[in-house]
């Protein structure tokens, strides 16, 4: 059974709503994609760290709860989970404010088993951070050797754009690992002051890797690949509570569909077809979709189970 393998960050969330608290999840971009998975009966493991006290315990158990497999994320004695604010605006988007207090990132892991089209999901500010560095690209390289699809989510926020120069090397080697890329319109414009899909695809990313998607909140999905492949997509009108988590589910969506219509490394690296990405992007509109339409930063438990059924 082929299986999924996120490595990132966790963090609890915290909501605000009119200035007001009104929710506290477990949270992390690559955490919430593999959550979701989890749910939807798919084979999935997190590589992390937690923080040694009640937070951490939670997180752990969370992930345990959803089906993850939480062998991989390490408690070290002097941590603490690391919190972020999140406050939904009008329009229920988040704007965050982080807090840690890790004396140092450490991230020791052993390896979990890979075997050929197991996919492996990164990215964030965690993937391209100097301080874990070595152990991602290490486990990133060794995936690769193993035969893995890599999808990688660029999720750049605005807190880090003064280290763009520092993390640029760290950032086109995921590039390069990468089978599959996917952005943000925002997280372009911070990181190369252009959102323009077409530009930022034959200028940033196409040298790299060749297939890439960029999502640009309620407007259209942008496709670039190789042949000249280009499409967009609309997106699923739904009366949003939040939208955090979105991004982070559509990853969760797109990653379902490529297991579900058997996606393999061999019908990546040989392209993928049209009606390949349709069952792609609808996959991935449909996760996201459904994130959206509650406060917390994953697809419900009843829409897991239904995923279940119909595979």
């Amino acid at each position: 059974m082929r299986k999924v393998i996120g490595i990132g960050e966790t963090v609890l969330d915290i909501i605000f709503k009119e200035g007001q608290p009104v929710n506290a999840v477990p949270g992390g971009s690559t955490f919430n994609a593999i959550i979701s998975l989890g749910r939807c009966g798919v084979n999935s493991t997190f590589i992390s760290e937690a923080g040694n006290d009640r937070i951490g315990d939670y997180v752990i158990k969370f992930l345990k709860d959803n089906g993850v497999n939480a062998d991989n994320v390490n408690i070290f004695p002097d941590s603490k989970s690391p919190i972020s604010l999140a406050f939904l605006d009008e329009n229920n988007n988040a704007d965050y404010i982080f807090y840690k207090d890790h004396p140092h990132d450490q991230l020791e892991f052993v390896y979990p088993e890979v075997n050929p089209d197991d996919i492996v999901i990164f990215g964030s500010f965690f993937a391209i951070n100097p301080v874990v560095r070595p152990q991602v690209a290490g486990f990133l390289e060794y995936a690769h050797n193993h035969g893995a699809i890599l999808y990688y989510d660029v999720n750049f926020r605005s807190q880090h754009k003064d280290e763009i120069m520092k993390i640029t090397p760290n950032l086109i080697e995921n590039l390069e690992f990468a089978d599959i890329v996917r952005g943000s319109h925002e997280d372009f414009e911070i990181l190369y002051k252009q959102p323009d899909a077409d530009k930022v695809y034959n200028s940033e990313i196409s040298f790299y890797c060749k297939k890439f998607i960029c999502t640009r909140g309620s407007e259209p999905v942008s496709i670039r690949a190789e042949n000249n492949f280009a499409k967009e997509y609309d997106v699923l009108k739904t009366d949003a509570v939040s939208t955090i988590g979105a991004g982070d589910n559509f990853n969760a969506g797109f990653i379902f569909g490529m297991l579900k219509s058997n996606i393999t490394h061999y019908d990546i690296e040989n392209g993928l077809t049209e009606k390949q990405w349709d069952r792609l992007i609808s996959s991935g509109l449909s996760f996201s979709a459904e994130c959206c339409k509650d406060i917390y930063n994953y697809v419900s438990s009843e829409f897991g189970e239904k995923m279940k059924l119909e595979e």
